[in-house]
């Protein structure tokens, strides 16, 4: 059974990010090694921003991360943070790009860029990888941590570094696996939910409507009340309602009793006033009312809020009326969508939930149950909103993890 200093379960960002500040710390005294369950590296990275990779936010506040104690995640975020983990990239020679929204990604708009680099440095610090190790077994000893496969493979480590990831995204390797290790140590889990996430509806629209994007304004209603709200690409589904504003909105939305509603105004920066105008403005000329919205909104969208105004297709812009006017316009600027249930964690880039942070040091990311044992990224009960939020949770607690560990050199 090979030994070594600091295992690290799990190789993606957190875990990476922990293998290379450990392997920093250590330099020549020690040895580091990454388990990872999946054939490669990186799997979730690699599918992050549609294939870009939004690795940080410009935006970075702590008002962007929830769970039970989101004050958690600041020691390592500031310790840690958007500008320190600029220069770590590029340092690393990898060029980035910011978008006005403040998202920041590679400048070649592929992550397999931000893979790439961190494999590279880990390589070079001398950090050993070993992929498609499932560790059915991970113990504790007298000094140290077994970790044992189904195959008998084993190893054994002064430290251990947990960095498996959540549940979300199960397709691409999320799993139960991190949870269940860290609580065979007595740490407790919270509920685990779908976060970052499509939401499906029940309105008989949705499926005419497949693939159609726009800009728009999202607020939840939970029983009336404004739940959440947020301004983006909104994209529709088979099922319902995606993209950016969706997740940004989609946290804990549908997960309890009650009616939920989506209320869209696909024309954010125009008064619904100033619109009744432009429409009124329209029936000088000869469209039929199938068009009432050419030019302004997308075609598929513009025919079906024509039609859930109740307004008939089989007449022309002309002759209709200002109150049925004014109905069109209202769809446009307030259309009210019901909500069933948010999709699985198939579907979900984020797992809202996981451990208990109270039972971490967050100066350390050290269990304060076990000595030795670390934990970082998606694991702990700390979620970001859509942006690069979470990725930047993921660097910053996976270097603070490894970096501690390495310190921890007994």
């Amino acid at each position: 059974m090979e030994t070594k200093d600091i295992i690290i379960i799990g190789g993606g960002a957190a875990g990476l990010m922990a293998s290379c500040a450990a392997a920093h710390v250590l330099k020549k005294r020690g040895s580091v090694l990454v388990l990872e369950g999946n054939a490669k590296l990186g799997r979730k990275l690699l599918a992050t921003g549609n294939g870009r990779c939004n690795l940080t936010n410009l935006q970075l506040s702590p008002a962007r991360y929830h769970g039970q104690d989101p004050a958690f995640a600041q020691a390592a975020l500031t310790r840690f943070g958007v500008q320190d983990t600029l220069e770590f990239f590029r340092g690393l020679g990898l060029l980035t790009v910011a978008e006005d929204s403040g998202r920041v990604y590679p400048l070649s708009d592929q992550a397999n860029s931000v893979l790439d680099v961190l494999r590279f440095a880990a390589e070079q610090a001398g950090v050993q990888t070993v992929c498609g190790f499932d560790a059915q077994s991970v113990r504790k000893k007298a000094r140290g941590y077994q970790l044992t496969a189904a195959d008998g493979t084993g190893y054994f480590a002064d430290r251990l570094i947990v960095a498996c990831g959540g549940l979300a995204g199960t397709k691409l390797g999320g799993s139960m696996s991190g949870y269940q290790i860290l609580r065979s140590f007595g740490h407790s889990c919270t509920r685990l939910r779908p976060a970052l996430v499509q939401l499906k509806s029940s309105w008989n629209a949705v499926t005419s409507l497949k693939g159609v994007r726009a800009n728009c304004h999202a607020v939840i209603l939970h029983d009336g009340k404004r739940f959440s709200e947020s301004t983006g690409e909104l994209q529709f589904t088979q099922y319902g309602l995606s993209g950016p504003v969706i997740f940004e909105v989609s946290r804990d939305v549908c997960q309890g009793g009650g009616e939920w509603l989506c209320r869209l105004d696909f024309l954010p920066d125009m008064a619904e006033n100033a619109l009744i105008s432009e429409l009124k403005r329209r029936r000088n000329t000869n469209l039929p009312v199938s068009e009432l919205f050419t030019g302004i909104l997308h075609n598929r969208l513009g025919r079906v809020l024509t039609q859930t105004a109740g307004i008939s297709a089989g007449g022309a812009v002309s002759d209709l009326s200002d109150e049925e006017l004014r109905q069109a316009a209202h769809a446009a600027k307030a259309l009210s969508v019901h909500l069933t249930e948010p999709m699985g964690m198939d579907s979900a880039q984020v797992t809202a939930g996981g451990i208990l942070t109270s039972e971490f040091d967050e100066t350390t990311m050290e269990s304060r149950l076990v000595p030795g044992l670390y934990a970082c990224g998606e694991v702990l009960d700390i979620d970001g909103d859509c942006g690069g939020y979470n990725l930047q949770w993921a660097w910053s607690s996976g270097r603070l993890a490894g970096q501690s560990a390495g310190r921890n050199d007994t």
